[in-house]
């Protein structure tokens, strides 16, 4: 045995299904394999290693579904890949030489070729060495980059939300005290070291999300003080705060893991000094209870977790480098973990990692042994012919991972449509009618979209198919509307990228709208989303047009009689409005200017002498200005000479209403320096009486008008900037008004906006905060007084904001113009008084106004934005964009990890009901639809191991939907009878053959005799494998047809390709990166 394990590691290095483990012992220099079987480990298998080796690591560095091993020799100043068989024995091992005392690696894809590359952190000489792999076992010479003292550990993940792999590293000497963050920049480069406090020693670490914000956290263990920190990231890269836990003494690793299935994520410590692992369970808030301790071996140094028990729930393997073995902690799912029993390593295991080394979908374990030079190995241990093929090459590195059959182009021809995941696109392969197909076209799907599943149905209600696509790089799900003729047209996706990886999709119209509806299955996640298609508007590519100098507000208006929209802009730094006429289609021609009061800074407009021609008033901001100016309009675009009115000091904001009743426009101002706000009553004949005052908060910015008490007359809102208050006055309908009622708001509100936002007839109050990035939403009660303020967060420092329905919903919306970032921010609203994540649009330099209206006449809200440093306004078009958002969640079972979908009226009673295969714990759900778009609670049947695939079909001719699942960890089908309730029977199994492992299922007439068939393709054989059916349930598996060595078909669609009347099949294979066509031809 060794005397000081210090890494550990966990895959499935035998393709059983059951964790194996890796443990480097640092004394006798030497790695351990430990594979995996239901009631532990067999016997370690050696292997030697450079000397010391301190760190390992595992995934398929030559891309031939065998797992490998990559170790860190301290000593040697190299690293040591050894090269994985299927048998979860291994090669000889490759030298590469690092830098200095390597202590810690990491594997990932870090320049987006799917090819698998190293970083190693060298403790020697404070750097790391990135190696780029080229997918054949071999990597390029190292490229380094320098970080903190002693790096002593390292974790990857994208903590700053640009879709590359960055890095965190924990500088360990005692002095450190600090931890590196490398920002990628996703083509195996990184940017420069930055440096974030933690604690005395920070030894080791890892990542989660642990506050459920979408955005990764960091948990480092700080040996010299005994605690654990979190540091919670902002999303931008950086983590600036550490909270400190307790743990044992001497804390030296920490892996991170959902320990009592509650969807939120814990974490686990090995504690050195005393012999103690310490679980620390979270909230799910960023914070975390207090430790629970559990006895382990001498001086446990590494830790990996996985499921060991195949029982659903993860349990825990760790490296005791004072003992020369390994403990196994069985975790029961609620957070506790049954008392450890040990396996034998050699010398001083000081590294560990797990996998599938055998295929035997067991995990296995192997160890790093620091004192004897060698690595052990630990393995789990548990009691119709075809005749015509072609094969289509995508070529470029494409990774094939999805195929679909259908007519995209109504020419009655099959068509084929494949997920190219390395090259993040959509290929169309139109189909001739014969069995061939041409040339492929590519529709992208953004950058490291690493597209992997993809449904069609018609989203938008037009008759011809669109594409729903599983973008599983950028964790969203893509749109491409078809146009019946073989072309797709992407549309923009919307709000945040989801928390999990999109793995598979099915369509379906689950709530009889006529519209489908899409299921989802994540990689990692224990549910399934239904996704409605919802137009979520979108806002082109702005276009501007000249103004005076410095713009700061404008009014929108027919002032020419063209019936088409025209703008008059204020000019605050040259003392002008500028008319800009409007074409009707969204262009616009500059008109004339007009000199006005010094700093002018609001605009309203009305018929304000009742000739049926628009006119404008204009405010001011000056503080030695108490005037406002009245320009009558002549109906040709053209405006008399301004009439001046008095107000108070510095007029700066204006609304315009009819204020007492007597179909008369009147004017309120707000006094910006005179804390009021004046009301000048208006005679009809372009002339107003003297204003009567009334008092506001401090220094108000901002009006607006509506009848806040439902009496059938007008109220106002004031924003008061200094006091962040707004103040409400009611009128009595005779142009006075009571006292104001002031209610708080954010810092700094600067507008203001009234609609109804949640649907019950009360008008609601919006106001946007640049002091603090929000909009403020106050429901209205209906009797003049209002909620306590709602926040949204919005861009840097809104100044402006515009409320109407920009996606056609019958909605209000609302988009905000943020001065500190040059941008604006469009929440759509859901009509209960919330709002989606917002949308954000570029816009000129400082924005300091936002208005919306139909600049193009084509019944959809544009916008328009004052840039107040660019002398411009910006043009921004509005138009419909469909994009799918959640609506519903359907809960699959702790561990259940759903894989795919069924979609068919398993109960007759026509309404579209979902089967799902959940992977994890090997049974098929039924969720029974109740025809609204939501579903019965899940109810399982038991399957086979590791169910990968479903179809459904008729199998015993009793008009009934019965299902038929591939399951590849039991190498079978399962068939499954279904009942006219809903229910089905027990699984009858059928043998696929030995390692087979059938990856995809479907169903079809192959022989021409009116009974249903299965067909499957088997990734561990490489072949198609055909049961054909008897009609009574009963099936015999009649052919194989392979489809070459290390094909490893992933996935199948089954149609007539040929127009022979027969069934053909279009396969996918993983392996050899190709599509293939196999032809029935008798």
């Amino acid at each position: 045995g060794s005397l000081s394990s210090v890494s550990v590691a966990i895959t499935d290095f035998n393709n059983d299904v059951i964790p194996d483990i890796v443990v480097i012992h640092n004394e006798t220099n030497a790695i351990g394999i430990l594979l995996g079987y239901s009631k532990g480990f067999l016997n370690q298998i050696q292997y030697s290693t450079g000397t010391n080796p301190a760190a390992v690591g595992v995934g398929y560095f030559n891309n031939d579904t065998q797992l490998d091993m990559v170790v860190g020799n301290y000593v040697d100043n190299t690293i040591s890949v050894r090269l994985g068989y299927a048998d979860g024995s291994f090669g000889n091992e490759t030298i590469i030489p690092v830098g200095s005392a390597p202590q810690a690696l990491v594997v990932g894809d870090f320049n987006n070729d799917t090819h698998l590359d190293i970083i190693v952190a060298n403790s020697g000489d404070n750097t790391i060495s990135v190696l780029l792999g080229y997918g054949t076992g071999s990597f390029g010479s190292q490229m380094t980059y320098a970080t903190g003292l002693g790096p002593s550990s390292i974790a990857i993940g994208d903590f700053n939300n640009d879709t590359h792999l960055d890095l965190v590293i924990a500088n360990g000497f005692q002095h450190a005290n600090n931890i590196s963050v490398l920002l990628g920049q996703g083509d195996g480069t990184f940017g420069i070291v930055i440096l974030y406090a933690a604690g005395n020693g920070p030894w080791a670490l890892d990542v989660g999300d642990f506050n459920n914000d979408t955005i990764l956290d960091v948990v480092v263990v700080n040996s010299w003080d005994s605690n654990a920190g979190i540091l919670l990231g902002v999303g931008d890269g950086s983590f600036p705060n550490q909270t400190t836990y307790l743990t044992g003494n001497g804390p030296q690793a920490v892996v991170v893991g959902d320990f009592n299935n509650d969807g939120k994520l814990d974490f686990v410590v090995a504690n050195r000094g005393d012999n103690s692992v310490s679980v620390f369970l979270g909230y799910g808030d960023g914070s975390f209870t207090d430790q629970m301790l559990y006895s382990v071996g001498s001086a446990p140094n590494a830790i990996v977790v996985g499921n060991f028990s195949k029982d659903a729930y993860l349990d825990l393997v760790v490296a005791n480098q004072g003992d020369n073995d390994v403990s196994l902690l069985l975790g029961f799912g609620n957070g506790s973990f049954a008392t450890q029993t040990t396996y034998s390593t050699g010398l001083a295991p000081n590294a560990i990692a797990a996998g599938d080394f055998n295929n035997d979908l067991l995990l296995d374990v192997v160890v790093g042994n620091l004192d004897n030079n060698s690595v052990s190995v630990l393995l789990h241990f548990v009691g119709g012919d075809l005749t015509s093929e072609t094969t289509y090459a995508s070529g470029g590195g494409s990774d094939l991972k999805y195929v679909i059959a259908g007519d995209f182009n109504n020419d009655t021809h099959q068509d084929l449509i494949v997920a190219n995941y390395g090259t993040n696109n959509i290929g169309v392969l139109l189909g001739n009618g014969t069995g061939t197909f041409s040339s492929q076209i590519n529709f992208t799907m953004g950058p490291n979209s690493h597209p992997t599943s993809i449904a069609a149905d018609d989203f938008n209600k037009d008759g011809e198919a669109d594409l729903a696509v599983a973008n599983y790089g950028t964790k969203y799900i893509g749109m491409l509307l078809g146009n019946g003729k073989g072309w797709f047209t992407s549309q923009i996706v919307y709000g945040d990228s989801m928390d999990f990886a999109p793995l598979v999709l099915a369509a379906g119209d689950f709530n009889n709208d006529g519209q489908a509806e899409v299921a989802v299955a994540y990689d990692d996640s224990d549910n399934v989303d239904i996704f409605g298609v919802f137009d979520t508007g979108f806002f082109s590519s702005q276009k501007t047009y000249p103004t005076g100098r410095s713009p700061w507000t404008l009014a929108i208006g027919d002032f020419n009689n063209d019936n088409q929209l025209d703008i008059v802009v204020i000019n605050s730094n040259d003392n002008t409005i500028s008319i800009i006429f409007g074409y009707g289609n969204g262009s616009f021609e500059t008109g004339p200017t007009y000199f006005t009061t010094p700093a002018p800074s609001a605009v309203a407009v009305g018929d304000f002498n009742n000739d049926s021609q628009l006119d404008i008033v204009v405010g001011s901001l000056d503080w030695n200005t108490n005037i406002i100016c009245v320009y009558l309009g002549y109906g040709n675009g053209s405006f008399a000479y301004p009439l001046f009115f008095y107000a108070s000091w510095g007029p700066g904001a204006i609304v315009v209403g009819d204020f007492n009743n007597d179909n008369k426009l009147d004017i309120i101002v707000a006094n910006f320096y005179a804390n009021n706000v004046s009301v000048l009553l208006g005679n009809g004949e372009g002339l107003f009486i003297p204003p009567v005052t009334y008092p506001t908060g401090s220094y108000p910015t901002a009006l607006a008008a509506g009848d806040f008490n439902n009496d059938t007359l007008l109220d106002i809102a004031v924003a008061n900037n200094n006091d962040a208050t707004i103040s409400v006055l009611l009128g009595n309908g005779n142009g006075s008004f009571a006292d104001q009622v002031t209610y708080p708001t954010g810092i700094y509100p600067f507008a203001v906006a009234v609609s109804d936002f949640n649907n019950d007839n009360r008008l609601d109050i919006v106001i946007p905060n640049a002091g603090n990035n929000s909009v403020s939403l106050l429901l209205g009660y209906g009797n003049g007084t209002f909620a306590d303020q709602i926040t949204f967060q919005v861009g840097n420092s809104p100044e402006a904001l515009a409320v109407g329905d920009v996606n056609n919903d019958n909605q209000p919306d609302i988009v905000v113009a943020n001065t500190g970032d040059n941008t604006a921010s469009v929440l759509l609203g859901l009509g209960n008084g919330d709002f989606r994540e917002p949308a954000v649009y570029s816009t000129g330099f400082l924005p300091y106004f936002v208005a919306l209206a139909d600049f193009n006449n084509d019944k959809r809200l544009d916008m328009i934005v004052v840039n107040y440093r660019d002398n411009r306004v910006s043009i921004l078009l509005g138009y419909a964009n469909l994009a799918f958002v959640k609506q519903t969640t359907l809960i699959t079972g702790n561990g259940s990890q759903p894989k795919s979908f069924a979609i068919a009226d398993f109960n007759k009673d026509n309404q579209l009901d979902i089967a799902v295969t959940n992977s994890g714990t090997n049974n098929m759900g039924i969720f029974l639809s109740y025809g609204n778009g939501s579903f019965a609670l899940q109810k399982t049947y038991a399957t086979g191991s590791s169910p990968r695939s479903i179809a459904s079909g008729d199998f015993n001719n009793d008009t009934i939907l019965d299902i038929v699942v591939a399951n590849s960890g039991s190498d079978s089908v399962s068939v499954l009878f279904g009942y006219s309730n809903g229910s089905f029977s027990n699984q009858t199994t059928f043998t696929t053959g030995f390692e087979s492992e059938p990856y995809t299922v479907a169903v079809g007439h192959f022989n021409k005799d009116i009974f249903l068939d299965i067909v499957v393709v088997d990734y561990g054989l490489s072949n198609v494998y055909v049961f054909l059916g008897y009609g009574n349930g009963t099936f015999v598996g009649e052919s194989a047809f392979t489809l070459g060595f290390g094909s490893s078909p992933i996935s199948l669609a089954v149609a007539d390709l040929n127009n022979d009347k027969q069934l053909d099949f279009a396969v996918v294979n993983e392996g050899s990166d190709n599509l293939k066509i196999l032809l029935e031809t008798c």
